[in-house]
């Protein structure tokens, strides 16, 4: 039995259930957060604690003391999914982190092309993920501007790349909607137009809206570039979103070369209430490999 029908099942026995610190009346239950920072795991990463269901997921999160939940691919789930989900989020006290908003070219150019079709497909895109953020509570999305346009000079992609993110700002402004630019990396994906943050930086002043921020994901930035914390304190007022994953490998922090105790304290330090993404593999298989990412955040969250 999985323990959000334990839980349900023992508080309509009992009337109430005190559980390590909070009060149990039914599922509403709002956990004492484990976390300074708050940390967005992603489906799938506790399937072996919770099983299949999203939802079970979400309330296992929830139990943890995670306060965040992110899904790269909340805009393709059916409606009645992403409203079932929206649900348990709020009943759990859950925020809504990141979804990707658009159709990613990894092969070929897009936005980078200036091609007005690709444009007024990656718009119609932008107009779709306002309805999915607006059901599901999110105020951010990711946006990669695709694959490098090689017959093009720079200056030229660049060009094209922010017409069409301030026409794209022009519809999220209203909805007080944030798309965040993730720079990826040069090994993991060749041929991206976008892959540093003082690139992204650049992007983000140019369109100049609130609308068009960047994701510092940890984990391709150190691949790319590295210099980690130089580099977040210069990006620091265009950053709406972090995301994490230790390298090699991708997996929780501690497996790698990453010292997140340091830059999860830097990025506490400079007062930030935001998400971090979860953005990673387990380094471990079954319910101990997912216990061992739980604490493995308990490690390197910044002290009190």
């Amino acid at each position: 039995m999985k323990r959000r029908y334990f839980i349900e099942r023992t508080a309509l026995a009992a009337g109430t259930l005190s559980l390590t610190g909070f009060s149990v009346l039914g599922r509403n239950l709002v956990p004492t957060p484990s976390f300074r920072l708050n940390y967005a795991p992603h489906i799938g990463m506790f399937r072996e604690s919770a099983g299949d269901d999203p939802l079970d997921q979400l309330h296992f999160m929830a139990d943890e003391g995670f306060r965040a939940f992110e899904d790269n691919g909340m805009a393709d789930r059916p409606v009645q999914e992403q409203e079932a989900m929206a649900s348990v989020m709020k009943e759990r006290g859950l925020r809504m982190g990141v979804f990707v908003a658009h159709k990613i070219y990894w092969n070929s150019a897009n936005l980078a092309s200036g091609d007005d079709e690709k444009r007024e497909e990656f718009l119609s895109q932008i107009r779709n993920a306002v309805e999915v953020a607006q059901r599901v509570g999110a105020r951010w999305m990711t946006v990669v501007p695709g694959h490098r346009d090689t017959r093009l000079e720079m200056g030229y992609q660049t060009a094209h790349v922010i017409e069409s993110l301030k026409r794209a700002s022009v519809i999220l402004e209203p909805h007080n909607l944030t798309m965040v630019l993730e720079p990826l990396n040069f090994r993991d994906h060749p041929g991206l137009f976008l892959t540093q943050s003082p690139q992204a930086y650049e992007i983000c002043k140019a369109v100049a809206s609130p609308s068009c921020k960047i994701l510092f994901d940890i984990y391709h930035q150190q691949i790319q570039e590295g210099n980690l914390i130089p580099n977040i304190e210069a990006c620091w007022d265009e950053i709406a979103y972090f995301q994490i994953g230790d390298n090699p490998g991708r997996k929780e922090p501690t497996t790698g070369e990453i010292n997140y105790a340091n830059v999860l304290e830097f990025i506490r330090s400079k007062g930030y209430t935001g998400i971090l993404g979860m953005e990673h593999g387990n380094s471990q298989p079954g319910a101990a490999g997912e216990r061992a990412v739980i604490d493995a955040y308990k490690q390197v969250d910044p002290k009190p």
